[in-house]
């Protein structure tokens, strides 16, 4: 049995960034119960040079946006960098996910060896479709929902591996 490019993205994001909010969601309590404005949580760091919780979230949506955007050859929804609040990070959260689910499988799959290129960092990359899934969209997605969680644990939040998971069928 082989995976489609459908199988190995759309699906994988909502769970993912389905189970970034429910994380934010702790991260929600947590400040509340221990009667601290969250807003310390949001511009938490693991260090000096990186991005803060916010910002982690920002990335982490648009990678995923932009990824299936790309591979359907769909417009790329623009939502501006604004976001203050948890409710705020939870709404884009939704966007993208209701975004995701109006790309049908037959515009992702067969994007394989589609040509893409983008510019990150100041870079002009290129990449072929499933490259672009497998060694770019994946890796920075996982990676930026990696560091949101950490950054919560690392202050504390009570936030454990079966969060980052979710829901495992």
């Amino acid at each position: 049995m082989t995976i489609s490019m459908y199988q190995a993205s759309i699906p994988t994001f909502i769970h993912g960034l389905t189970n970034l909010s429910a994380i934010l969601d702790k991260a929600i309590a947590f400040a509340e119960n221990k009667k601290f404005d969250a807003s310390i949580l949001l511009n938490a760091r693991l260090a000096p040079d990186m991005f803060p919780l916010s910002r982690q979230v920002q990335i982490a949506t648009d990678i995923v946006k932009g990824g299936a955007a790309r591979l359907s050859e769909s417009e790329i929804p623009s939502f501006p960098d604004t976001e203050t609040s948890f409710p705020e990070l939870q709404a884009r959260i939704a966007k993208i996910i209701e975004f995701l689910k109006t790309i049908p499988a037959a515009k992702i799959d067969g994007s394989e060896a589609r040509n893409i290129q983008l510019t990150a960092g100041g870079n002009e990359l290129k990449f072929t479709g499933q490259d672009y899934l497998l060694q770019f969209v994946v890796p920075n997605f996982y990676f930026h929902i990696t560091t949101t969680y950490a950054i919560l644990r690392h202050n504390g939040v009570d936030v454990g591996k079966i969060d980052f998971l979710g829901n495992i069928q």
